[in-house]
């Protein structure tokens, strides 16, 4: 530790010349406002960017002679786990100084970079990183992990892993002022028992319910997002637009759509001194699920399914989806010009109740040869105005720093086209304070995945009751986690 710490504090005036000298990096094309969409006010947008660019070649050149600098010192080998392709693309499109090799390797200078991209199906990342973690000192220089990232649901299952796998914060040397314009939900979510935070976001993840104006015009009368907020803020209000749009032939949602709503706001964590708890608010979405899938007002699709994404076009007849801004991008087709989203026919409203949805955290893994490197990406891709103003604006994403969220909200420059031009930036704000990190637990992606899929079984019938599929849950989750118990 004590031969890093001096490594990193030599190489700081590279770092703070990077830093300083940071700007927008090239982007490949996107969702937002530049997309196929009815156009919305993009020129303050325009002047932005254009700004912004004129930094771009001095950031990218600084960032190469940096991560050469520091390649004699450090490793030759950046290696990135991780679980989809989305933090590659960001890194791609927006840090400086990145060239693209193929699909899982680039360049930074003279350091290498490697993906390794393990898809979380049936919990393979997760293990994939149990594995390598905790002896990833030891490990061949070249195939030490640098950076792995985290979701929510497990965060702190690695915040507090004894001995630690991820550095602190302030062992890489990032600063409180350096993180203060981030929102504290991010910070929390990724700081250990002892009150060190040991990752760091460009994500803020306030979400809210996303509606198909199209079918809010023809069967509600309008698609203004204040009045159709006003119809569908509370959950009795919701039940009654269901029973309206499926008089005229849509379907609300699907069942599996509301459920991160309602498991946002419970009033404890999944687990409490070792035993499951289901909590009052996550058999309150049972019952309204339940109640709203026999009256045929909502269907009982898996989420990502084919059946789930016809939804995304105007012939799904469906009216709504729930989500945060990372879902504008990555799950609404809006590459598809015949998508609802290729047109600008969706609106954006926080819906019955304000909550969250994932985000994605870096971390710096224990062991790293190169944590100048690793911090350089932090800080640009998560504290520089510019190149979060870029990710905003090119990946209709919600970035991590209010500062560029209320300048987003201010003008025409936080418009995205995929929504009609509306500019959602200030009710994303909004809905980022609010969020309470408190009911958290190390075990919440089990616990959300497995409920959901007993309950599919009530909701499809193939469990009578309740009782029945909350069984199956309770052999489910006490099978993934041994250590729990059940009622």
């Amino acid at each position: 530790m004590k031969k890093r710490m001096q490594k990193l504090f030599s190489l700081a005036l590279v770092v703070s010349m990077t830093a300083a000298l940071a700007g927008c990096g090239s982007s490949s094309s996107s969702t937002s406002a530049s997309s196929a969409a009815p156009a919305a006010d993009t020129t303050a947008a325009a002047e932005t960017t254009a700004a912004a660019a004129e930094t771009t070649a001095a950031a990218a050149e600084t960032t190469t002679e940096a991560a050469a600098d520091t390649s004699a010192d450090e490793g030759k080998t950046l290696n990135i786990q991780c679980w989809n392709t989305e933090f590659q693309s960001r890194i791609t499109d927006h840090y400086p100084g990145y060239e693209k090799v193929d699909d899982t390797h680039g360049k930074i200078g003279d350091v290498d970079v490697v993906w390794t991209i393990t898809p979380s199906d049936d919990n393979a990342y997760q293990n994939n990183l149990d594995s390598i973690l905790p002896d990833n000192a030891n490990a061949d220089p070249d195939s030490r992990v640098d950076i792995f990232l985290v979701e929510a649901d497990y965060a702190l299952k690695y915040m507090n892993a004894d001995p630690a796998v991820a550095m602190s914060m302030d062992e890489l040397g990032i600063t409180s002022d350096d993180l203060s314009k981030q929102y504290q939900y991010t910070k929390d979510i990724v700081t250990d028992s002892n009150g060190e935070q040991r990752g760091i976001s460009w994500q803020a993840c306030s979400a809210g319910l996303i509606y198909n104006r199209e079918a809010a015009k023809e069967v509600l009368g309008t698609d203004d997002p204040d009045e159709v907020q006003g119809m569908l803020d509370s959950w009795d209000k919701f039940a009654d637009v269901a029973k309206k749009m499926k008089d005229a032939g849509y379907t609300m949602c699907s069942v599996n759509d509301t459920y991160r709503v309602y498991s946002n706001n419970v009033s404890g964590p999944w687990v409490q001194d070792g035993k499951v708890v289901v909590d009052d608010n996550i058999k309150k979405w049972v019952d309204d699920s339940k109640a709203l899938a026999d009256a045929g007002e909502e269907n009982t699709y898996e989420l990502w399914g084919d059946d789930w994404a016809k939804g995304k076009y105007p012939d799904g007849k469906v009216f709504c989806y729930f989500g945060p801004a990372w879902f504008f991008n990555f799950s609404l087709s809006a590459d598809d010009a015949s998508s609802i989203a290729a047109n600008g026919g969706w609106g954006f409203i926080t819906g019955p109740q304000s909550f969250y949805w994932g985000g994605t955290w870096i971390c710096a893994a224990e062991g790293t040869d190169n944590p100048t490197l690793v911090k350089d990406i932090m800080l640009k891709m998560c504290t520089d105005d510019d190149i979060m103003t870029e990710i905003a604006q090119k990946d209709s994403d919600c970035v991590n720093n209010s500062a560029v969220l209320e300048k987003l909200a201010s003008d025409d420059s936080g418009n995205l086209a995929i929504l009609g031009g509306q500019n959602p930036y200030s009710m994303l704000a909004a809905g980022a304070e609010k969020v309470d990190m408190s009911n958290i637990s190390d075990y919440d992606q089990g616990c959300n995945e497995e409920f959901q899929t007993a309950m599919k079984g009530y909701f499809d019938g193939s469990y009578a009751t309740y009782d029945d599929a909350l069984a199956a849950f309770n052999t489910a989750i006490t099978e993934k986690y041994p250590e729990l118990t059940t009622d």
